[in-house]
């Protein structure tokens, strides 16, 4: 008798479930070393067997996982901008006005990059969308940079129509935000790895001043 209904996948046993997920877990254990090793020392100081190390693994262990260092460089930032990038998408999902939106979109940003502060402390070193040897996997990477500042720019658009924001060039005024933004988590002591921390956490409603004094209609 000839089916043409796909047969279901066979589930995979407890044994292969527990396999996956210690899998899982070296992955992102590493990862994490990965990323805190690289925002220290930068891409070309660090050492695979100093990412091991940290990531309490042997070097073959790692290699394992990953292709070489390129591979666990790009890894790193595919994993951190696809999470990034979800958050964005949810900031600026909702139908609130554009004003709101921006003053969400600044706290999701903020709380992103506290809660990962080694990423964090790597995107302040590298300072740009060009970030390092992503190999194969850059198209991705520079994808959501651009898609983050669409996004972003969208967003200037839509709020200067319904002037809840200021007119002006969409692009300059989203390059802007990225810049207060940025200013804002460089001086921020939970993340500062790169530059002189206040020595103390701004409030999120000082930054949305900040903004609001920026970014609203003159």
């Amino acid at each position: 008798m000839t089916t043409t209904a796909a047969e279901p996948a066979a589930a995979a046993s407890p044994r292969e479930q527990r396999r996956r997920q210690r899998q899982e877990l070296g992955r992102a254990q590493i990862l994490d070393a990965a990323e805190a090793a690289f925002s220290r020392k930068g891409f070309h100081e660090t050492t695979v067997a100093e990412i091991a190390a940290l990531a309490e693994f042997s070097v073959g262990a790692v290699y394992g996982f990953f292709a070489d260092k390129d591979d666990l460089y790009a890894q790193v930032w595919l994993r951190r901008g696809a999470e990034f990038m979800d958050g964005m998408r949810a900031a600026l999902g909702s139908d609130r006005p554009p004003r709101e939106l921006m003053h969400d979109l600044a706290d999701f940003q903020v709380a992103f990059f506290r809660d990962h502060a080694a990423f964090a402390r790597l995107f302040l070193r590298t300072a740009g969308p060009v970030i390092g040897p992503l190999g194969a996997t850059e198209g991705t990477v520079a994808g959501n940079y651009t898609e983050a500042m669409t996004l972003q720019r969208e967003l200037f658009r839509v709020g200067a129509a319904a002037g809840e924001l200021r007119r002006g060039d969409p692009e300059v005024l989203a390059s802007m935000f990225s810049g207060l933004v940025a200013a804002f988590q460089a001086s921020d002591p939970g993340v500062a790895g790169l530059a002189v921390a206040t020595g103390h956490r701004m409030p999120l409603t000082e930054l949305h001043a900040i903004l609001d004094a920026a970014f609203a209609p003159g």
